[in-house]
């Protein structure tokens, strides 16, 4: 005799507690496979058009992953080398910039930096808190080997978990679809679309518009020849999903550095301002409407308490997991407010009169 339906809720409740538990207590082993997932979940639209062209399965696959491979390694051996040298270069050289802009003020505008005066004190404890900073960021990217191998490990393993993924996605999907209870699978399956379209303006549409931003802002940066320009503009691109905060922070970092270093030549500082008033217009007419489209349910302020209490609780996998699993949360709970606001708690009993 088969359990009841209760019992069953009860058994799998359980079971995916304990799942739960046991992938947080794995913590940074699965990096590299929800990683390989998250490739494999990014490239499946690819891989389905290159199949409707008349690839199979397989070769569509490895056609996908040999380019993504070589894009890849071009990344590692040209563009990495570059951002790890700003990076540090900027870590180091961040005490002095604070000590040249207070100089800088003090010269131009001497009488807002007396001697005992709040934005005096204030600039030199951030000069001591940014050289010691810089020293502990500097020594722990150098020493850090533990880090080094979770680096090759994930930089090993999630490439070819991501093609297995990408191999047997549709039959990884038809196989879960066929473990649906009958009785709600349109259900299930609705929800899952929904959160399927909210993921997908997410993270393929957003993350595209943030990779192209932040190369468009990168390269033009580095062309003015500003310094520190690739870092900055990268990381002003991959963080515009939340809005005006990539631009904001890039563009304020960007004119900041070029104040010093074009003081004598004003017009780079007008040119650098340039890029991102351009780089902004075009995520707002063209790349936003066009790779996002319209609202796609995630909020900025929930999909930055999403990030920061994933990365708090599971660090880096934690942040891997985060949009999805906010994207979830965020399409069942409409969901149920759908189902709520269509019942008898709120609508009350039949017949009731409307307040």
């Amino acid at each position: 005799m088969g359990l009841s339906a209760k019992k069953q809720m009860q058994w799998w409740g359980g079971t995916a507690l304990v799942v739960a538990v046991f992938f947080w207590l794995l913590g940074r082993a699965l990096t590299p496979y929800i990683a390989g997932a998250a490739i494999a979940y990014f490239l499946d639209p690819l891989a389905d058009r290159l199949e409707n062209l008349g690839f199979s399965r397989l070769w569509a696959t490895v056609v996908i992953c040999a380019i993504s491979s070589m894009v890849a390694l071009l990344i590692i051996l040209l563009v990495l080398p570059l951002l790890i040298d700003q990076l540090a270069g900027l870590a180091k050289a961040a005490p002095e910039l604070v000590a040249q802009f207070q100089s800088w003020l003090q010269e131009r505008f001497p009488q807002i930096l007396v001697p005992d005066s709040m934005l005096r004190r204030g600039l030199a404890t951030l000069q001591s808190i940014l050289k010691d900073q810089s020293l502990v960021f500097v020594n722990g990217a150098v020493s850090s080997s533990l880090a080094l191998v979770d680096f090759l490990v994930l930089l090993v393993v999630t490439p070819v978990v991501s093609f297995y993924f990408l191999l047997d996605w549709d039959r990884l999907t038809a196989k879960i679809d066929s473990w649906l209870p009958r009785e709600h699978i349109e259900t299930i399956r609705t929800l899952a679309r929904d959160i399927d379209r909210v993921l997908a303006g997410f993270v393929r549409g957003q993350i595209t518009v943030g990779i192209i931003l932040g190369s468009f802002y990168a390269i033009s940066l580095v062309l003015i020849g500003l310094h520190f320009g690739a870092v900055i503009g990268l990381v002003a691109g991959l963080i515009s999903f939340i809005p005006f905060v990539g631009s904001i922070t890039g563009g304020g970092l960007s004119i900041g550095v070029a104040i010093f270093q074009f003081w004598e030549d004003p017009i780079w500082i007008g040119v650098v301002a340039a890029v991102f008033a351009f780089g902004q217009f075009v995520e707002g007419n063209i790349l936003s409407p066009k790779l996002v489209g319209g609202s796609v349910g995630l909020h900025p302020v929930w999909l930055m308490f999403s990030l920061s209490a994933f990365g708090a609780l599971l660090g880096f996998v934690g942040l891997l997991i985060a949009v999805p699993v906010s994207a979830s949360i965020g399409v069942i709970g409409r969901f149920l407010i759908d189902q709520y606001t269509d019942g008898p708690l709120y609508k009350g009993p039949p017949g009731a009169e409307e307040d």
